[in-house]
């Protein structure tokens, strides 16, 4: 039978959390009661801050016990007089990052642990060096031992730095929650009888990629526009989950048909106000927003308004995008035109 341990150990900088890094921690889980996940990265690397890599590990690992640290966020859990009052830098000297998680462990955790995970040699040396550290400043008989996990998958181990260089060639070491993330997001956005689903729906194909439908006209049709106050609320939810499965499928590039500023245009226009929750959504960010023009004669399919309500949403998408930091394009012509007009910008950026 394989030792079993109190308290396992697992650090790294997961930019991003592959599936090596999985490994370790499976293997951390399997043979420890208790596991403690350290994450820390100085400088950050673009797309795995400590945000994203805490929703990471949250999702994959949500039994584990997670500390994911920047300077913002380590400065709140200070005790007095500290060691450390910062993150060090990745290029630090090993003992210094050794003794930082040795603090970590004694200073804002108040723990101590049995066992250090790691899918390296080095592994051994900085077990050595936490028991040193925490005998010292936590418990006076702790004994850390080091377990070599093989993280090779049966391939050759990938390295963060090669992830990161195109994250899309090796998707297969990323777990889906994980990949989502790097999946440019193009939003879609028009008034009614505009061209938006039509064009979500061809430029997926054109990628060979995912469309996320518009789930609040869904319900709309569903109700036959009967929908109450909190609907709204809960549509924008479920039009940024919808969003958030289809990132884990797709194929570098998703598509979203509408998004939650479609949601609040609504709630404020059938009641005079908005959920905090939908005016907080409808601030989400994409990689870049379509506006299809309303360059062609309105079409009623018996659940639209009509003309008019078309001109005032288009007004007040303008109006909107304009506030908006996210990059954005007209979209106008025929569905091949605006397809061709759409490539053209996400090819060349």
């Amino acid at each position: 039978m394989s030792e079993r341990f109190r308290r396992g150990l697992v650090v790294g900088k997961f930019a991003p959390l592959h599936r090596g890094h999985e490994l370790v921690i499976r293997r951390a889980l399997e043979a420890s009661d208790e596991v403690v996940v350290i994450s820390y990265s100085k400088p950050e690397f673009p797309g795995c801050g400590p945000e994203q890599r805490e929703r990471w590990l949250e999702a994959l690992f949500p039994r584990a016990r997670r500390l994911v640290l920047s300077d913002e966020r380590l400065g709140p859990l200070l005790p007095p007089n500290p060691e450390f009052t910062e993150v060090p830098a990745n290029d630090a000297d090993a003992t210094t990052h050794r003794r930082f998680v040795g603090f970590l462990c004694a200073s804002i955790l108040r723990l101590d642990v049995d066992a250090v995970f790691t899918g390296e040699d080095y592994g051994r040396a900085f077990a050595h060096a936490l028991t040193e550290y925490l005998r010292r400043h936590a418990t006076p008989d702790a004994g850390v031992r080091h377990v070599l996990v093989d993280r090779t998958l049966g391939e050759a181990p990938v390295s963060g730095t090669a992830i990161r260089r195109d994250v899309h060639a090796h998707r297969r070491w990323l777990s889906p929650e994980v990949y989502g993330w790097f999946v440019r997001r193009v939003c879609l956005l028009g008034g009614e009888s505009s061209g938006k689903s039509t064009l979500a729906q061809a430029l997926a194909r054109s990628y060979e990629t995912e469309h996320v439908p518009e789930y609040g006209r869904e319900l709309w049709v569903r109700r036959c526009g009967a929908l109450a106050f909190d609907d709204l609320r809960r549509i924008a939810e479920r039009q940024v989950a919808l969003e958030e499965v289809a990132a884990r499928r797709a194929n570098r590039l998703l598509f979203c048909d509408t998004s939650p500023l479609t949601t609040l245009c609504y709630s404020h226009c059938m009641f005079r106000g908005a959920d905090p929750v939908v005016e907080r959504l409808a601030i989400r960010e994409y990689d870049l927003c379509v506006l299809c023009a309303d360059d062609f004669d309105f079409v009623q399919d018996g659940t639209r308004r009509d003309g008019a309500f078309r001109t005032w949403q288009q007004a007040w998408y303008l109006e909107q995008l304009a506030q908006r930091r996210d990059p954005w394009m007209l979209a106008t012509g025929s569905p091949a035109d605006r397809v061709a007009q759409v490539r053209e910008w996400l090819d060349g950026t």
